[in-house]
């Protein structure tokens, strides 16, 4: 339920900020690290802090495919309908990120 309320709680400021003079601020409000400080506590406190430590750094590598998106996303807007985009532009994001686990695991496993 709170996770919920959470999300709704989210949705509500982004539609907000929208519809303001600095509409722009929308695209920061989902890069919270809302998910990553979750997993930071879990990962440290059942983990040890190399591991922690590792989880950091790839965390630090995983806004490559964040970025990939984005770039991915600008392109497509002029090109192809809102939702084709968007669409697109998550698949990039699928791609680079199953391409960053393949390579850190293969450098790193």
């Amino acid at each position: 339920m709170f996770k919920a309320l959470l999300g709704a709680a989210v949705v509500v400021i982004l539609a907000a900020l929208a519809k303001t003079r600095n509409y722009y601020i929308a695209g920061l409000v989902p890069l919270f690290p809302t998910f990553a400080l979750i997993a930071h506590y879990i990962v440290g406190k059942g983990r040890s802090l190399e591991d922690l430590k590792t989880t950091i750094v790839f965390g630090m590598w995983s806004i490559i495919p964040y970025f990939i998106y984005l770039v991915t996303l600008y392109v497509m807007v002029d090109r192809m309908r809102l939702e084709a985009s968007l669409a697109v532009a998550a698949v990039a994001w699928l791609i680079a990120a199953t391409a960053l686990v393949s390579i850190w695991i293969r450098i790193h496993g």
